[in-house]
């Protein structure tokens, strides 16, 4: 995010008199003029040299090699030889001088050596006030896109040293960028929000990119109320899917499930629930706010588009949902599937109990099996209940006990298979008697 800013503010750098697109004889025209008509109007507070002819004609040469022939290391070379004879040169003469060594090495993309020589600019006094000022600005700018944050925040606060008016809005952004990048979070804050404030008095919309700072700075601040404030701005101002899943995920951070739930299903309304991630989530809320029916139907129509993948994780998810909507028909067959990519024997007892509530005693039976096969059991002694009572409703009492024996040798299911070994045991010896008189008729 923050270089994606840093490129967008690099490209409108405000360098002393041109940006970096513009060429170099058109700079050095326009450098010398505005330059002259800024040392007029500033008169009254610095008084600032000349720039004599026989420098513009070198700083002539110097663009000349480097706009017209591209020869960019003839330039330079031309630069060092005026360097070279700085000592007869006044504050004025060597300030350009370095500014022009500072476009050429910005040009040719040695932003180190550019920010040495724009740096250079700056040390040079007296110089036009307003020079010095775009110059600090640039030095700003650039310390910013090469990490150098704390250089970023002192060449900003000498900006503002010389500055009569308020700061400006872009100050403020810049500003609150380097304070998130070194982690002075509260300072950033305090910037960002003054920034946005400002640009919102003047009736203005906020750059999208100042509200995604501001939104991250919420965030390491641990302030999730803010984090949905400008969240809620982003969505009416920008109405990106993106904005109103993250507002969906802060409704819910900060226990309004509810909200989280309307505004997941506004978005899924238009469009904007497209991803196996935000499928999941969505059908996740259905089932925590107990309508696991338009959960299920969700993820089964999500599969059948190939959104999302028929993995462990989404059947198993998928098959509860169905249960909890009491559709077991439908529940069944995922559940099944989704037990034979399990590793363990869980889903299958789930599965087992399914079935034997659904009276398909045989294949709860089966499912049983297959869950003390497969082991790693939070609760082994459940299946062998299920099982004794799937044996008991076929009548095979012997065998049902067998099961209710085992899991009365678990602390978990003790209880209920005693309860049920006792009703067995009378269900048994009433059906042994009947047997028995049918027997000796």
């Amino acid at each position: 995010m923050m270089r994606k800013q840093t490129n967008t503010l690099l490209s409108a750098l405000a360098f002393a008199f041109a940006s970096a697109t513009v060429s170099l004889p058109t700079i050095l025209v326009a450098s010398d003029a505005v330059a002259q008509e800024q040392k007029a109007s500033e008169k009254k507070t610095r008084r600032v040299p000349t720039l004599r002819g026989k420098v513009y004609e070198q700083l002539a040469r110097a663009q000349t090699a480097a706009d017209e022939a591209g020869n960019v290391e003839e330039a330079i070379s031309i630069l060092k030889e005026v360097e070279d004879k700085s000592h007869s040169m006044n504050a004025y003469e060597k300030a350009m001088m370095y500014n022009f060594f500072g476009f050429i090495y910005y040009n040719n993309e040695d932003y180190a050596k550019a920010l040495e020589s724009f740096a250079k600019v700056v040390e040079q006094q007296p110089i036009p006030e307003k020079f010095e000022m775009t110059t600090l600005f640039s030095l700003a700018q650039l310390n910013l896109m090469q990490g150098n944050y704390d250089d970023t925040i002192t060449y900003l606060e000498r900006w503002e040293s010389l500055n009569t008016g308020p700061v400006p809005v872009k100050n403020k952004v810049i500003k609150a960028q380097a304070y998130y990048q070194n982690k002075q979070y509260d300072e950033a804050a305090m910037w960002i929000s003054e920034a946005v404030a400002d640009h919102e008095a003047e009736g203005m919309i906020p750059d999208e990119g100042w509200l995604i700072l501001q939104r991250a700075i919420f965030y390491e601040l641990k302030q999730p109320q803010k984090v949905k404030d400008v969240l809620i701005k982003m969505v009416k101002l920008f109405d990106e899917p993106k904005y109103w899943i993250q507002l969906a995920g802060m409704y819910g951070e900060l226990g309004e499930e509810r909200k989280q739930l309307a505004i997941m299903e506004t978005a899924y309304q238009r469009g904007f629930v497209n991803t196996s991630a935000d499928v999941f989530n969505m059908a996740q809320l259905y089932y925590y706010h107990r309508v696991p029916y338009k959960g299920a139907k969700l993820m089964e129509q999500a599969m059948n588009d190939g959104v999302l993948e028929k993995n462990l994780r989404n059947l198993k998810f998928l098959g509860q949902s169905w249960s909890l909507a009491k559709e077991q028909d439908k529940a069944i067959p995922v559940m099944m599937q989704a037990a034979e990519l399990s590793e363990d024997g869980e889903l299958d007892a789930q599965l087992a109990q399914i079935l034997l509530n659904e009276e398909r005693f045989d294949d709860a039976i089966a499912a049983a099996d297959r869950a003390v096969e497969k082991g790693n059991l939070r609760n082994p002694g459940l299946v062998y209940l299920i099982k004794g009572m799937a044996l008991y409703n076929k009548k095979q009492y012997a065998l049902a006990l067998n099961q209710l024996a085992e899991a009365e040798k678990h602390q978990k299911s003790r209880a209920m298979a005693q309860q049920w070994k006792q009703f067995v045991q009378g269900e048994k010896r009433q059906a042994d008697a009947i047997a028995a008189e049918l027997g000796a008729s």
